[in-house]
């Protein structure tokens, strides 16, 4: 009984809400990165090297049997071994465009607690010089007395 108190208070603290909130946000934000590139960024750029469709690039490693097309997906299916370097090139992009965002959204707060931190105390200034003279005078009755 013990343990299961012990992790609930594990489970239930900040830190570990926390992550667990970052965690499916980030798989959230993974998938509209992966559209983005998928849908928008890749058909682009297949549009400027000349239509090429990047997920469907690869090399056959293997032989091909008869009557399987020549497609990733069926190749796969048929246990031929390929390497799909168009499906690498857009899961790197994905990669890439993402690591910039959240360098992106880490820099603005960082940007933001530089901001908000306290200025520095300012160092008091020196006193006046009638006030040094004053206390020198006082200083100097007192080693009178």
């Amino acid at each position: 009984m013990g343990m299961l108190k012990e992790f609930r208070e594990f489970a239930v603290k900040g830190n570990v809400m926390d992550l667990a909130i970052g965690v499916i946000i980030g798989a959230a934000f993974g998938k509209i990165v992966d559209s983005l590139v998928k849908d928008v960024v890749m058909p682009v750029i297949g549009l400027i090297v000349g239509k090429i469709d990047f997920s469907n690039q690869f090399f056959v490693l293997g032989g091909i049997p008869p009557g399987v097309p020549r497609a990733l997906t069926d190749l796969a299916k048929a246990g031929v071994p390929v390497l799909a370097w168009g499906s690498f090139v857009t899961v790197a992009l994905n990669f890439v465009i993402l690591a910039f965002v959240i360098f992106i959204m880490v820099r603005q707060i960082n940007r933001l607690k530089r901001a908000s931190a306290e200025p520095p105390a300012a160092e008091p200034s020196a006193p006046a010089e009638d006030i040094v003279l004053l206390r020198e005078i006082r200083d100097s009755l007192k080693k009178q007395s």
